[in-house]
């Protein structure tokens, strides 16, 4: 119902509340879920338009005359993004919240109906926020929300603070159990403190973290999937999802396609000798010690570092890695049909080093060592200029907030344990914008950590999956599986 309050300021030239341009039937479902709430997620699949979403809510609501102020927090690098969405969607010309606390008085003290801010300032201006939140009504945004998933971080403590002083709360993201199951619990306790999922993110967490190598599997895999199937009811109630497979959205097909490489001589003994020494750390009578997960795969990362680029790891490597020449034939194949590709890895040195290899395709880089501005310079020139076909880029910096459906290859040179990485990553390509068939490669090494990788990741994929509604709990079943240490030890040699 529309409010009958007015606005507690007015502007002298107050903006056209209006969108510009019409959403699909599916993004207009979804803001009409938002309006109706005073707290909801947009779960929708990347690359769905949840950016337009956000905007229109908080353009019905700023009409309704329910708020005063829209407030999107979003990651640094995607602020610029959000300004050009803005600009595109609507009529309003949001402020900034940024480092400078001197600018950032001016956005405090004066009316504006849209603010944007990147997640770190409300660390530093929690103070004024508070201050600030008190005296207006603001809905707010939180943009890729699993950036506060850790409960313990100072980042997510400082958004469940404010929470209470938001006149409305909205996440958006596309992997809400970005990594794990459990990465959900934090921002949904943002939204309701706890009436969906718990209070004890610790309980929370206990039940719903992936089983790994356990006796009677087919028991513990049904135990498992009905505690995920309650934690997808519960989401239900509070967000709307949709996915490029529900059969609303037409977009060109998706097909995966696995390179198996070879080891160069010099890089395989260097990975053996590692591997070794990982063996005799890790593991005792061939069983894994019980070292916390996180120093585990620290130390693995060595060995994803040598499988893929061996100087990482031993500057004196001076050979070409068995990983090269069937990523430079797949480059040539691709390029040579007039065809654009994105190469990820998780390594600022080895983008370095493989945008020096592939020149000759007209090749530029996107890095995590690069300025916002000449990271934003590089995408719009991959996207306007014909003759460069290949970005290499890091993860981090480029697997979120972009759209380069002029490419349609992404190749995963290497990859990281995240799940979230490696979907957001190849969904840059495929959006509602895309024309083509879209293609994802994986390089694997044979007889290496790349192996046991691609194994996890996939049941991380299939674990989120049921936890937000993409599949059933008999699905789930009949694909799981839980051999992780099984598969480690072999990878490891034992």
């Amino acid at each position: 119902m529309p409010s009958n309050t007015t606005f507690t300021f007015e502007l002298d030239n107050e903006p056209r509340l209006l969108v510009k341009h019409q959403a699909f039937p599916y993004q207009e479902e979804a803001s009409d879920f938002v309006v109706g709430r005073d707290y909801a997620a947009v779960f929708h699949e990347q690359g769905l338009g949840k950016t337009k979403i956000a905007i229109d809510a908080g353009l019905e609501w700023l009409k309704r005359q329910q708020i005063d102020t829209i407030l999107i927090f979003t990651k640094k690098s995607l602020v610029d993004n959000w300004k050009a969405e803005f600009k595109e969607h609507s009529y309003l010309q949001p402020s900034i919240l940024s480092e400078n606390s001197s600018l950032n008085y001016y956005v405090f003290t004066s009316p504006t109906r849209a603010v944007l801010a990147h997640y770190e300032v409300a660390k530093k201006e929690e103070k004024r926020l508070s201050m600030w939140l008190k005296s207006r009504r603001v809905a707010v945004f939180l943009d890729e929300a699993v950036k506060i998933k850790n409960p313990d971080s100072e980042l997510t403590k400082t958004f469940i603070r404010l929470s209470r002083l938001f006149r409305k709360r909205v996440i958006l993201t596309g992997t809400p159990a970005a990594n794990r199951p459990f990465d959900v619990w934090a921002p949904v306790y943002f939204l309701d403190g706890g009436k969906a999922l718990g209070s004890d993110f610790s309980a929370f967490k206990r039940a719903t973290d992936i089983p790994k190598d356990l006796p009677n599997r087919d028991q513990i895999k049904a135990a498992y999937s009905k505690v995920l199937a309650g934690v997808q009811h519960q989401l239900a109630e509070l967000s709307v999802r949709e996915t490029k497979n529900g059969g609303r959205i037409s977009l060109p097909r998706k097909e995966f396609l696995r390179i198996d490489c070879h080891w160069e001589t010099t890089q395989f003994d260097l990975y053996r000798q590692v591997q070794e020494e990982l063996r005799a750390t890790i593991m005792k009578d061939g069983n894994l010690l019980q070292e916390s997960e996180d120093n585990v795969l620290k130390r693995l990362l060595r060995l994803t570092q040598i499988a893929s680029y061996p100087k990482l790891v031993d500057d004196a490597y001076a050979a070409e890695p068995g990983k090269f020449e069937p990523l430079y034939e797949l480059i040539t194949d691709i390029t040579s049909k007039g065809e654009k590709a994105i190469v990820f890895t998780q390594f600022n040195d080895t983008c370095k080093w493989l945008k020096k290899q592939l020149k000759p395709f007209g090749t530029l880089m996107l890095s995590g060592t690069m300025p916002m501005g000449a990271r934003t310079e590089t995408i719009n020139w991959f996207k306007k200029n014909e003759e460069d076909r290949v970005l290499v880029a890091t993860t981090g910096a480029a697997k979120e907030g972009l759209t380069l459906t002029v490419a349609n290859h992404v190749v995963f040179y290497d990859r990281g344990y995240s799940l979230d990485d490696y979907l957001q990553s190849q969904d840059r390509i495929h959006r509602v914008s895309q024309t083509r068939t879209c293609f994802v490669y994986n390089m694997l090494m044979a007889d290496s950590i790349d192996e046991w990788i691609d194994a996890l990741i996939e049941q991380k994929r299939l674990a989120a999956q049921l936890a937000q509604g993409d599949i059933t709990d008999i699905e789930y079943r009949a694909k799981a599986d839980y051999s992780f240490a099984e598969i480690l030890r072999g990878i490891l040699g034992s």
